[in-house]
């Protein structure tokens, strides 16, 4: 098994979609051109996926493979999308919609579509609609070759002018991200996972075509997409608010073609290098590098569970048992830059929580931890894979909420874990005793602020195997109200996992959220 390591990789197009005939195009401003108009509903769309479940898969060719191989990220960083023919840009929306051009990366087009009333209009792909070098390849391309996918702007002088930038963007394959409340992209998401980290080949479906809709006056933009995969079909629905950060609504409809092994629901994909908790001598200059440090579990039965996450030496696959959870996400919780000293800026990543709509039943959110040696690799996936099997010719509907903020939406009242740190085990002065692991776990919040003057909580330990010694808790001595540690150390033989869960306790209470870690013995 292998997934898609790199960012690269991860904005491919793996899949194809029939283009519109230029018959009957309209003339837009500029020189934008929309195909005649078609009759659109979510229905239809949803009845066109269950029709091509009931046919073979067929992926189609990219158009004219030699000029996409010249478009490079040089190339590509030279073309940019002509404002003048931006839809929406005119007031008929909140936000103006651009494209993004084919590619080396990008090779496949998705059908880009207008809703208007009840009507679709396809976009026709022209080199006009960009400015590019006279020397681009990309004037190699015909009229109608397609696009690779498309984003929402900001809108010049509106709610939000920090940046005429873009907020959200669909790109390869069926990833899409959106930028926090902090006004920065990270980690992506995307419509489905299919055998990731399984005993088959994983598979990656494609929105093969994309129907924009927005009105005048709604803050809500909503993009409807068709799905095709080898093993399934599907149509989406997503509403999107741009807010202090931004907030999805996912509404599916998926059609198996054939059996799956491992069916992700909501799957959220990142990168995670290492962190203060385990960082190799030398590897890096910069103290810390990662999209996201952990994965957050609010579960049915209304446990808190932090996660913190690993870059291990193999492929690592972890699942948190559950029914009906009440949310997930990978979170992005460490703010400092001087954590990070990367202008990239890291500590501004956006986190995104998975909230389900309705009861989801039995399964597992499931954690899939890759190796990586850079941070250009995306080699973290969190899913909800459901226990019930996923079988050739069953529908699924699916319904979920997005929110990519700073911090989880609605957290609770317990502490949260702050950090995580791994030294040599023993004490100063005396020789450190060997297979002996020192852990120190950090909270913090406003549970742990009026802690009375001579009492300390308790820390309640456990773990698969192993043994527990010289444990402890304190007030962390940085003058921060509610800033607690629990320090143990840990002996345990072998190199296979150990699972490790602490909380903190006082007077038989939860005071903090349960750090669950997985630590690999070295």
């Amino acid at each position: 098994m292998k997934l898609p390591l790199t960012r690269r990789a991860a904005l491919i197009g793996l899949g194809a979609s029939s283009l519109a005939s230029l018959d009957g195009f309209a003339k837009a401003p500029g020189t934008l051109r929309l195909a005649a108009p078609r009759p659109f509903s979510f229905d239809a769309l949803k009845a066109e996926a269950a029709r091509l479940a009931t046919t073979p898969f067929h992926a189609r060719p990219a158009p004219e493979p030699k000029v996409l191989d010249q478009l490079d990220y040089e190339a590509l960083g030279q073309i940019h999308y002509n404002t003048a023919d931006t839809p929406f840009s005119d007031g008929s929306g909140p936000y103006p919609v651009t494209f993004f051009h084919l590619g080396k990366f990008s090779r496949l087009p998705v059908a880009m579509h207008i809703i208007t009333g009840a009507a679709s209009r396809q976009v026709i792909y022209s080199p006009d609609l960009f400015t590019m070098p006279a020397t681009s390849p990309a004037h190699g391309l015909r009229r109608g070759a397609g696009f690779a996918g498309f984003r929402f702007q900001e809108t010049p002088g509106g709610k939000y002018p920090w940046k005429n930038n873009d907020w959200a963007a669909f790109l390869g394959a069926s990833y899409f991200r959106a930028i926090g409340d902090l006004h920065q992209y990270g980690l992506s998401a995307r419509g489905i996972s299919v055998n990731a980290a399984s005993s088959r080949p994983e598979e990656f479906p494609d929105f093969t075509a994309f129907y924009i809709e927005e009105q005048a006056g709604d803050p809500i933009v909503r993009v409807y997409a068709l799905l095709e995969g080898p093993s399934l079909t599907g149509a989406y629905r997503f509403a999107l608010q741009r807010g202090t950060g931004v907030t999805m609504e996912v509404d599916a409809t998926l059609h198996l073609r054939a059996d799956i092994e491992r069916l992700g629901i909501a799957p959220l994909t990142s990168m995670y290098w290492f962190s203060e908790t385990l960082k190799p001598e030398g590897i890096d200059w910069r103290p810390e590098v990662h999209d996201s440090d952990g994965l957050a579990l609010h579960t049915g039965a209304g446990e808190r569970i932090w996660r913190p996450l690993n870059d291990p030496a193999a492929t690592s696959v972890s699942s948190f048992l559950d029914t009906n959870p009440r949310g997930f996400g990978l979170m992005q919780r460490d703010r400092n830059f001087d954590h990070y000293l990367d202008g990239v800026n890291y500590q501004d990543r956006p986190s995104l929580w998975v909230e389900p709509k309705g009861d989801w039943g039995a399964g597992a959110v499931q954690l899939i931890e890759i190796p990586t040696d850079d941070e250009t690799n995306d080699n973290i996936v969190a899913q909800w894979v459901p226990a019930a099997p996923a079988k050739a010719g069953q529908t699924l509907d699916i319904g979920y909420r997005l929110y990519w903020q700073s911090r989880q939406p609605q957290p609770g009242p317990l502490a949260r874990c702050v950090a995580t740190r791994i030294g040599r085990g023993g004490q100063p002065g005396l020789p450190r005793p060997p297979g002996v692991r020192k852990f120190v776990v950090e909270f913090l919040g406003a549970t742990l602020e009026n802690i009375p003057f001579g009492t300390r909580p308790e820390a309640v330990l456990s773990a698969s195997r192993g043994t527990f010694s010289l444990v402890f808790t304190e007030a962390v001595p940085d003058g921060v109200k509610g800033h607690w540690r629990a320090v143990f150390d840990l002996t345990v033989t072998g190199t296979a996992p150990v699972e490790l869960r602490l909380y903190l306790r006082l007077d038989g209470k939860a005071l903090s959220e349960t750090w669950a870690y997985q630590y690999h013995p070295f």
